[in-house]
């Protein structure tokens, strides 16, 4: 089947194809780069059908980027366990994976949501929302965080060391690898949490 043959499918199924597509696009290019003429082409819609779905070039973007944050999330998520610093790692080795693979599309994120996207930026901000508490809501965490208004002002500044220096060893990784990143990561927080003691 070739990118111009066109394919009967159901509204959802039209939407999930449409957006599968956009996240493969922007896992390597910036939000903006996504070329809404190439991605009809590719899924074999008309721009009209593609703003059926979402109301605007700006809708589309603003679902794939719900989307993405939603994976986001979803593969993030602690596994079962008993170790807290153990889930932890886990988790943030498969956040070093995620940024891995949608690089560009990721930075893109983080510089529209801090550059003004109020759109973006409430979806970037309900990620991190979403992510913090689960911090706090992993079953045997409470060895390792007390929930309490300095040690959330702690993990929030965490969570941007986090994403910044994932970012940063994606453009310069400078010798460190992958699991050595996903260990200075990891072993920050117990580092920052313990001054507060």
């Amino acid at each position: 089947m070739t990118a111009t043959t066109r394919t009967r499918l159901a509204p959802d199924q039209r939407r999930e194809q449409l957006l599968g597509l956009g996240l493969r696009l922007f896992a390597g290019s910036s939000i903006e780069d996504i070329s809404i003429d190439r991605l009809c082409e590719e899924g074999g819609v008309s721009r009209g059908l593609l703003y059926h779905y979402f109301g605007s070039k700006q809708g589309f973007h603003e679902a794939v980027i719900q989307r993405a944050a939603d994976d986001l999330i979803a593969q993030t998520a602690p596994p079962e366990g008993d170790d807290p610093i153990a889930k932890l790692s886990a988790s943030l080795t498969a956040y070093v994976d995620y940024v891995i693979a949608n690089h560009q599309g990721y930075r893109s994120l983080v510089l529209a949501a801090a550059g003004g996207n109020e759109g973006v930026r409430a979806i970037y901000e309900q990620a991190r929302a979403v992510m913090i508490d689960r911090t706090f809501e992993t079953p045997g965490v409470e060895t390792l965080l007390v929930d309490t208004p300095a040690t959330r002002l702690v993990v929030r500044g965490w969570v941007a060391f986090v994403e910044d220096t994932v970012l940063t060893w994606c453009e310069t990784p400078d010798g460190v690898t992958r699991d050595e990143l996903a260990r200075i990561v990891t072993d920050a927080l117990p580092a920052l949490v313990a001054t507060l003691r």
